[in-house]
């Protein structure tokens, strides 16, 4: 599989997800978590008339969007992080909160919502796998849970920007009746890149507990969320 794209100049991971999709599909050595590539059609179908921004294409915004989303799309669905594009493998370092970073072994190992979620009094992280954790949250999102670029406030190579989650918790969350409102969660992320826009680190700020407080009834209200079933993910991408 190549870094570049059919023109040679704009390198894959910068081409959005659906050409690292279909660039991972024609290549016969890709390593599906589960068997198959992921279908993003809530994405598609479901996410632009919910959206509330609106990038320019080609646009800082617009490049850091993508490229959280093929990020997201690699940690939940290619198995080897050998053939993760959206980062430098053997450098990344991605954390929640100001806590202890995780490397490209144990993302793949642990998956991105018990990284990016954690410990809280309504998740423990370190009772789930990698497995039943994408099974928890989308039984409890079973429409969705998709995520979007706000607003960039730096420049490359230390890029921050804020996002939002957001999804209609229409399923049970551990046992919890779902309400069916929409579930928002706000965050702040810092990325550092590479000269070629790889991911290097990413520092990821937001209020976890206010988020699953809404999924178990304790009456928190305001910024909260995760992925779409078809793309399992976390409060990082989708």
């Amino acid at each position: 599989m190549t870094d570049n794209g059919p023109t040679g100049t704009t390198p894959l991971h910068l081409q959005g997800r659906e050409a690292v999709l279909a660039a991972a599909t024609a290549a016969a050595d890709t390593q599906w978590r589960h068997g198959a590539p992921p279908d993003y059609h809530f994405s598609r179908e479901v996410m632009p008339g919910e959206r509330t921004t609106r990038h320019e294409p080609g646009s800082l915004a617009d490049i850091v969007e993508n490229l959280v989303q093929v990020f997201e799309m690699e940690l939940s669905h290619k198995a080897d992080p050998a053939q993760w594009v959206s980062m430098v493998v053997d450098r990344v370092k991605v954390s929640l909160n100001g806590g202890a970073p995780a490397g490209s072994a144990e993302l793949a190992e642990r998956g991105s919502y018990n990284i990016l979620i954690g410990e809280n009094p309504y998740y423990k992280a370190s009772e789930e796998t990698f497995e039943s954790s994408h099974e928890v949250f989308h039984t409890a999102f079973p429409g969705g849970f998709f995520w979007e670029v706000l607003e960039v406030y730096s420049p490359p190579p230390v890029i921050s920007f804020k996002w939002r989650h957001w999804g209609s918790f229409t399923g049970p969350y551990k046992g919890n009746a779902p309400t069916g409102e929409r579930i928002e969660l706000f965050g702040v992320t810092v990325a550092r890149v590479s000269d070629d826009l790889k991911l290097l680190e990413t520092e990821h700020f937001y209020d976890n507990s206010l988020f699953l407080g809404q999924l178990v009834g304790t009456g928190a209200t305001g910024a909260t969320g995760s992925d779409e079933p078809g793309s399992p993910g976390c409060p990082a991408g989708a």
